[in-house]
């Protein structure tokens, strides 16, 4: 979500000034996602959906900015989706890929397992300050256990390799409606926009 926010006095709020001249400005930027996740049983029903509105990591902003505003012949490595355990509701703006608060990332050392690699993001063009993948994600899981997010990595040495601490963390976040268990066959399809 991107805001313009203006500093006035009282009496020109009253008043509905609308334009502000002067040092009295400042613009910023917020960034962040939502991630859509549906489960789907092996028989084809739907079992579960959910929303996260994410946390983007400040080693994911400080990459944007650096990317986007000074960069000039750059490659983004990824990005890659993957799956969260744990407490990502705890997630903090300080965590990067190995440094984690409170959650994990789940697909072979942490259950609930699923077919490698890391889901590698494609995307839309940008519209009306939003990017959203083409196509949802799909995770189709081997094993059973309690999924309760999504995150995103990309960035110079980030890989699709499921435990990897390479790379940068842009964005984790949590399950709205708490963690959720699945079962061997079950496909979770994922769809995130990202927004300033």
């Amino acid at each position: 979500e991107f805001r313009r926010v203006l500093f006035r006095s009282n009496a020109q709020v009253e008043a509905g000034a609308s334009v502000i001249r002067g040092s009295g400005m400042h613009e910023g930027a917020e960034a962040h996602g939502v991630y859509r996740v549906t489960c789907v049983g092996a028989d084809g029903s739907t079992k579960w959906e959910d929303v996260i509105d994410n946390i983007v990591v400040n080693v994911g902003k400080n990459l944007a900015l650096d990317t986007t505003l000074a960069g000039s012949a750059y490659t983004v490595t990824g990005p890659f989706m993957f799956l969260a355990g744990g407490t990502p509701a705890s997630a903090a703006a300080t965590d990067t890929m190995a440094t984690k608060t409170g959650w994990t990332e789940v697909g072979t050392a942490n259950a609930p397992t699923y077919t490698g690699p890391r889901k590698t993001c494609a995307w839309n063009a940008a519209g009306t300050g939003s990017k959203s993948l083409s196509a949802a994600l799909s995770f189709a899981m081997t094993g059973s256990g309690t999924v309760a997010g999504c995150g995103i990595v990309l960035g110079s040495g980030a890989v699709s390799t499921i435990d990897s601490t390479a790379g940068t963390l842009y964005s984790v976040g949590a399950f709205s409606g708490g963690s959720k268990t699945v079962a061997s066959g079950d496909t979770l399809n994922v769809s995130y926009t990202a927004s300033l």
